[in-house]
């Protein structure tokens, strides 16, 4: 079946704090400008900020230079925070940080714990307001080119293809969304951003971007237990010194407390099991005295970018831009990123403007690079560029010379450290010790299949695998020789397995696609990059509720 199109003049890839403010900064020009602009926004999740994970404490300064009045329009950015502690751990205890001796970028004065998925719910209902055509339930499955090699925008994904690859008997093919301008706004390891990145040789020259992978939980606990506007970072326990990690517990109001962990992915341990170092962490009495007695809500996972400027890639090409974490602009230092994504949508949206204006069209936007160099989110990056390279060097002598950085040289060190690729950090299993687990007590720690299901993921079986192996041979006879299948254990959803036979002969991977809350860890930390992530069906994955 022929594919229908529609035309449009600037077309948004993702519903999330980037993309939802490049389509609203649009509308705004057009309408200061008296001008029509067509601007259409997909998102590949059901709703808008159904598939949004983060912390989250939030900079107010980007959202209130896009929208000045927020607070009058119902944001649902309530709480400030009150008090930032700064906590290294020990097995059974905790050492704090004096805030005197804090890095500026440590504390959290003036910011907002929020539930980001609220945040982004709202600004997709600013953007419809604005007349932006918002389609969720459509993922971006394909770029389409022009006959001068510009991106002319993206086709969503078929719907009603079965597992075999063939058209059921529900089958819709998808739509072809034609731009003068496409911005990409995926999230962290975007995958038709991987594809531009290639085409365009983006990196050329740029760092390998490195990743962690952040899990979150949404915990109700006693009132007594609820301090609002309390932030809470530690560092240490559960990790060893040599492995970059740390957690955070965060009180919003209603007794609420999002508390999470972020494991780096450039640990070299295949034994290491991130879903089970978080439930570790929890039991630690300096976590575990705000949980106890209190319900679990809700669970997800998201990989995110934290390589810095130097593993950013170049932002622009023929026909569009990278905007948010497709392009890696989050500040791993304040561990913050939606401020960043919100100016970096703001500043791709007034180079497509100004290019529009100028009946220019299908041209790189030269102007957005230069303004975000001109910008204080290029200021604020710089100066913490050097955190996870320094970090890498482990959590004493990294944050030793992290905060030498960061009070002696305020950031602006003559010297940038480089990043490697997380692929490649791995170590052969029989070089590594095993890490002995303890059994979730199903109260404070849980199974990963218990935790998915809070999640509310769903995929539809009968359709082709989103996880793609690119040689079936691989997982069993490099993985899991080499490696001890690390892939069992870097998915925090339980996707990956090895199976053998009744009498433990022929292992094979198993892949329970259905489980995949769509944080993107295997596509970045497979040993071989052997596994490609690529969106499923439109509308499918976890729906979180304000995560």
């Amino acid at each position: 079946m022929e594919r229908e199109s529609m035309e449009f003049d600037v077309l948004i890839v993702g519903g999330g704090p980037a993309g939802l403010a490049a389509a609203i900064r649009l509308k705004q020009l057009a309408s200061e400008k008296g001008t029509e602009l067509a601007v259409c926004l997909i998102e590949k999740a059901s709703e808008i900020g159904a598939h949004i994970l983060s912390g989250a404490v939030m900079d107010p300064r980007a959202l209130t230079e896009l929208i000045p009045d927020w607070k009058a329009q119902g944001a649902p950015v309530n709480t400030q925070v009150s008090e930032d502690r700064v906590i290294f751990l020990s097995e059974t205890g905790g050492r704090r940080v004096p805030n005197s001796l804090l890095p500026a970028c440590f504390l959290n004065q003036g910011n907002y714990i929020v539930r980001l998925g609220n945040v982004v719910k709202w600004l997709g209902e600013q953007a419809e307001a604005m007349g932006v055509e918002v389609y969720p339930g459509f993922a971006g499955a394909e770029i389409l080119y022009d006959e001068r090699g510009a991106v002319k925008g993206v086709a969503t994904g078929d719907m009603g293809v079965t597992r075999d690859g063939e058209p059921g008997p529900a089958y819709q093919p998808g739509m072809e969304l034609h731009a003068k301008y496409t911005l990409f706004a995926e999230g962290c390891r975007g995958h038709l951003g991987k594809q531009l990145e290639e085409k365009y040789r983006l990196r050329d020259g740029i760092d390998p971007q490195t990743y962690g992978i952040g899990l979150k939980e949404l915990w109700e606990v006693p009132a007594e237990q609820h301090v609002p506007g309390l932030v809470v970072h530690t560092a240490g326990w559960p990790m060893d010194s040599a492995t970059y990690g740390g957690g955070f517990a965060y009180h919003l109001e209603d007794n609420l407390v999002a508390v999470g962990y972020v494991v780096g992915l450039n640990y070299s341990n295949p034994h290491l099991a991130p879903f089970e170092e978080f439930q570790r962490y929890k039991t630690h009495p300096e976590i575990r005295k705000f949980l106890e007695g209190g319900k679990r809500l809700a669970y997800g996972a998201r990989a995110l970018t934290a390589g810095g400027l130097q593993s950013q890639p170049k932002l622009v090409f023929p026909g569009g831009a990278l905007v948010g974490d497709d392009a890696g602009f989050l500040n791993a230092a304040r561990i913050k990123g939606s401020h960043a994504a919100i100016k970096s949508g703001s500043l791709a949206a007034e180079a497509a403007f100004g290019a529009l204006a100028a009946n220019r069209s299908r041209d790189e936007l030269t102007a957005f690079p230069e303004a975000f160099r001109a910008s204080w989110l290029f200021d604020e990056l710089h100066q913490t560029r050097n955190f996870k390279p320094y970090m890498k060097k482990g959590l004493w002598m990294g944050s030793l010379l992290f905060g030498i950085d960061q009070q002696v040289f305020r950031g602006r060190a003559p010297w940038t450290l480089h990043n490697t690729a997380d692929h490649t950090a791995l170590k052969p299993a029989s070089e590594c010790y095993k890490i002995a687990y303890p059994k979730p007590d199903g109260v404070l720690t849980f199974d990963k299949l218990s935790s998915v299901f809070l999640s509310n993921t769903n995929h539809e079986e009968d359709q082709p695998c989103h996880l793609q192996l690119k040689d079936p041979s691989i997982p069993i006879a490099v993985n899991l020789a080499k490696y001890d299948a690390p892939e069992q254990r870097y998915c925090p959803a339980g996707v990956y397995e090895i199976v053998r036979d009744p009498d433990g002969t022929h292992p094979r991977l198993q892949i329970s696609a259905q489980n995949c809350v769509h944080c993107k860890t295997c596509d970045i930390k497979d040993p071989t990059q052997n596994i490609n992530w690529v969106v499923p069906q439109g509308g499918e994955g976890p729906i979180y509720q304000g995560m």
